[in-house]
């Protein structure tokens, strides 16, 4: 078993400490770890609990003074052991009544503590996008099956002329109390599962459950520029509470289908284009396909393949309000294979002027070639071999 850290160590508290200094880190811990802001993290819950622990000894006169003197031998056979966050809710509700941690734990403005209830389940539905209505926005119709109050039964899960009765195990708190020991452990009543009721006759409708499942249609809207793996939150479309709570949520995760034309790259969309021999050296002025139309694009004289030309604001809104990206054109030479007699001619006419009036860059390669090979000759004194 892991040894318990020291009370004080786990609040962030001295031994001379005052109860209000106590009371305000213990405030801090719980809003840091509460399971409501931490789901499924597991280590945020065991602290949750190793700090409730720690605060329960440490706000009482009297288990602290004995803490002081004897450390957790002094004070361990009179603190819970905390199966379930639920047991720290439900066993410390009065010790909270009336403070600084009343919201926190969910009082009642009266100070007394209703009974914990659970939210409903959230569901998933995944969409599919076109780059256009991904970069646009768009409403789409979804179709789902999820859970509903049944209608015969009301949600309760009892038959119609019956009702739920308190669990004789748990006298209907939900909660069972088994004491082994020095150890006081209050866990879930595994009778009930923590509902404090059980059902004698169940519903033929839902089988007890108190639910039913139901095809229904939602509407979606999807924002300009959402990304492909971004999932849109429909607020309470999830499962009903099992127990009078909140309802879930519905995620919708959404996919963008692949382009054509178009690649997005962040805020950006990435086009290539390609362009002949004749078009990159003496330049040309072309129609480029955008998302919103056909675009004049400038093609300099001396446009090498590989270049990239911007046309700003053509590209994907940013889906929190930012600015719009752009189109980047990514230039591409094509070099036909195949050319018809005239172009050979041309072409071949072409390399005899290059050839008489070397250009620059061949100048300087030739003049490379021509060094690498003087430079890896023989010294002229070298002695020869005769033959």
């Amino acid at each position: 078993m892991t040894a318990k850290r020291d009370y004080y160590e786990v609040l962030g508290v001295t031994r001379t400490s005052t109860r209000i200094e106590i009371d305000k880190a213990y405030r801090r811990l719980a809003i840091k770890f509460h399971p409501d802001s931490n789901r499924d993290d597991q280590e945020a819950t065991t602290k949750f609990k190793e700090a409730t622990e720690a605060y329960e000894v440490l706000s009482d006169a009297e288990k602290r003074q004995r803490y002081d003197r004897y450390g957790h031998a002094g004070v361990d056979a009179s603190v819970g052991q905390y199966a379930d966050v639920n047991d720290i809710f439900d066993a410390f509700g009065g010790m909270f009544e009336g403070t600084i941690f009343g919201d926190l734990f969910g009082q009642s403005a009266g100070g007394r503590r209703g009974k914990r209830v659970r939210r409903g389940a959230d569901l998933r539905c995944d969409l599919t996008l076109t780059l256009e209505e991904a970069v646009r926005g768009t409403k789409k119709q979804l179709r789902l099956r999820r859970h509903s109050v049944c209608g015969k039964c009301g949600g309760s899960g009892a038959a119609v002329g019956s009702q739920p009765e308190p669990c004789r195990r748990c006298g209907g708190r939900g909660q069972v109390v088994q004491n082994a020991g020095f150890v006081r452990v209050q866990t879930t009543c595994p009778s009930c599962g923590g509902a404090g009721t059980t059902i004698g006759t169940p519903c033929d409708g839902c089988e007890g459950s108190g639910l039913e499942e139901q095809t229904v249609t939602l509407e979606v809207e999807i924002p300009a520029g959402v990304d492909d793996g971004m999932r849109v939150r429909l607020p309470g479309e999830g499962d009903p509470s099992p127990d009078g709570g909140p309802p879930g949520d519905c995620y919708c995760f959404v996919g963008i289908e692949p382009h054509s034309l178009f690649q997005r790259e962040g805020s950006h969309l990435l086009l290539s284009l390609p362009i002949s021999y004749a078009q990159a050296v003496l330049g040309a002025e072309l129609d480029v396909p955008t998302l919103d139309g056909s675009r004049k694009l400038q093609i300099e004289p001396g446009t090498h393949s590989g270049d990239v030309l911007r046309l700003r604001g053509l590209g994907v809104p940013d889906p929190r309000g930012g600015r719009r990206g752009d189109l980047l054109v990514h230039v591409q030479i094509e070099v036909p294979k195949k050319v018809s007699p005239r172009q050979r001619e041309l072409l071949q006419e072409l390399a005899e002027l290059e050839h008489e009036s070397v250009l620059p860059q061949k100048r300087s390669f030739l003049e490379k070639i021509k060094g690498f090979f003087e430079g890896s000759s023989e010294p002229t004194d070298a002695p020869r071999q005769s033959t």
